[in-house]
């Protein structure tokens, strides 16, 4: 069995996987403050499940990861800092456990998704309450953007130099607006939303030259609401050296991260 734990702001959900990529079991539980609540809180759920015998796990958490040291150093909503989340979680689940980014994660669990994936360069993007991303080539996250931080680009934005996620995120919006993209109907609110996301994934695009794009998060979940309006803006600023590559919303937004943490076990099993 593998077992993935997908550390979130709010909740935390820990799935069990067999060989072949099932969930045979998961379990959730709200996310601690504090991170000696958590490892307790952990403890006692996996405690609970039906079979603790793993033979590898994989840990998101939402921020940097040390991959040498096995620590997250940042946890963006929680208040954690450099904590030793491999080695506290190998003594829980007594089993190897990798330790990653939620946003790379889930980007490679949404690749699973597109046929021919091992042979193409895929952007993931999350717009949620903040801006974060992933690239997966030759269908593994790609080192060299492994810890990048997409959202916090700075880009012109009504004259300024401004972090992406402080215009673009679905806490923009909703700050600018009050109401979140679900609730938003008006046609000339989600000009201006594509707009703003066109920005950063022009310069995305321009850098990461990836073939197949795909948006998810609660904004990207609502995709069909502006893409039209989103590819309009993304034609303006096409060149022959940077084409515009196909944009697909995230099939599976919710459950995304815990494949990504199977098939990440899956490719590090030696």
């Amino acid at each position: 069995m593998y077992v993935a734990i997908d550390i979130g702001g709010t909740k935390t959900l820990v799935a069990v996987f067999d060989a072949k990529g099932k969930i045979v079991e998961q379990q959730k539980f709200p996310t601690p403050k504090e991170y000696e609540d958590f490892k307790i809180e952990l403890a006692k759920v996996v405690a609970k499940l039906s079979t603790t015998d793993f033979y590898k796990g994989v840990v998101d958490i939402p921020g940097l990861v040390n991959r040498k040291l096995g620590t997250g150093v940042t946890f963006g909503n929680l208040p954690w800092e450099n904590v030793s989340v491999q080695n506290d979680l190998e003594h829980i689940l007594n089993c190897p456990v990798l330790v990653e980014n939620d946003a790379r994660l889930a980007g490679l669990g949404e690749a699973l998704e597109i046929s021919g994936f091992k042979k193409l360069n895929i952007l993931y993007i999350t717009i949620s309450t903040g801006i974060g991303g992933g690239y997966i080539a030759n269908g593994k996250i790609d080192t060299k953007f492994e810890d990048a931080e997409i959202g916090h680009m700075l880009l012109e934005h009504q004259g300024h130099l401004t972090e992406w996620e402080d215009f673009a995120s679905g806490s923009a919006i909703y700050k600018k607006y009050g109401k979140k993209v679900v609730d938003i109907d008006d046609p000339q609110i989600f000009y201006a939303i594509a707009r703003n996301i066109a920005v950063g994934i022009i310069n995305l695009i321009a850098v990461m030259t990836p073939e197949i794009i795909i948006i998810g998060g609660s904004v990207g979940t609502h995709l069909e609401k502006f893409q039209d309006r989103l590819m309009e803006q993304l034609k303006l600023y096409e060149m022959p050296l940077v084409p515009i590559p196909p944009i697909v919303k995230a099939k599976h937004p919710e459950e995304a991260v815990i494949y990504g943490c199977f098939e990440y076990a899956k490719q590090n099993e030696h």
